[in-house]
């Protein structure tokens, strides 16, 4: 392994380990001490890769934005691409700790050196695109306001994602999206749209699992995984800790 891969290596670690802290104990809580010591290193290494708690923060906030890319493909309905938006976030809100991390940073109102209401924002804004294609495609009832319509989806989304954690942490999140489906589709798409729509609870699962390349799907077989065999310690330079005033 060279050097850059084991720096790129040790990056990922950091974001990893702070994605978990972050959701376990809430931005506020969480210290430089508390990363470093999930990771397996030193804070030498975060201030090697980061400037600082809010850098790691925005970095795992992006993950909203961009781990959805891989499994979201165009689809014939337009109106499917927004169903397909919910039910993969929803199926990777349940399985992937760094978007579980992501949306906890992003309602954490002890968050304030962090941008959370850009995450909002691009997801207002990426149901809004789908949206104005539908109806350029004939594929929405004339009374359908589609700002309101692109905002109502993000904030009922956010408030049955909080409930889901609550209840049963996220196990139940793709059926209630399902439900939520099935609830505002009959009331934007036309008819002859609407039967087509798969609003499956599972189709989430399917689309990641579809998008994943056949080398990087999980082997079936008895037992734990193997190790890879790399070292647990931080290879990168040594840095100095930041005194104690400007540490997280």
């Amino acid at each position: 392994m060279t050097k850059q891969d084991r720096s790129a290596r040790t990056r990922q670690k950091l974001i990893e380990a702070a994605a978990i802290v972050f959701d376990r104990r809430g931005y506020e809580a969480t210290t430089l001490s508390d990363i470093a010591g999930a990771a397996g290193t030193t804070k030498g290494a975060i201030y090697f890769h980061f400037r600082n708690k809010d850098d790691l923060a925005q970095i795992i906030l992006a993950e909203q934005q961009q781990t959805e890319e891989n499994a979201l493909r165009p689809q014939p309905v337009k109106l499917q691409e927004l169903v397909d938006s919910g039910l993969v976030f929803a199926e990777r809100l349940r399985t992937e700790p760094l978007v579980r991390a992501s949306v906890r940073l992003s309602l954490d109102q002890q968050a304030t050196g962090i941008d959370r209401g850009g995450v909002f924002r691009a997801w207002r804004e990426a149901n809004l695109a789908i949206l104005e294609e539908a109806r350029e495609r004939d594929e929405l009832r004339c009374h359908v306001d589609l700002l309101a319509t692109a905002e109502l989806f993000v904030g009922t989304f956010a408030g049955l994602q909080h409930m889901s954690q609550l209840l049963s942490e996220y196990d139940d999140l793709p059926e209630r999206v399902t439900v939520l489906l099935q609830a505002l589709m009959p009331s934007i798409a036309v008819p002859p749209v609407l039967g087509v729509l798969d609003m499956c609870a599972q189709r989430g699962a399917r689309l990641i699992a579809a998008a994943k390349p056949v080398g990087d799907r999980e082997p079936v077989a008895d037992g734990e995984p193997v190790a890879d065999g790399e070292p647990a310690v931080d290879e990168e330079p040594v840095v100095a800790d930041e005194p104690a005033a400007a540490q997280g």
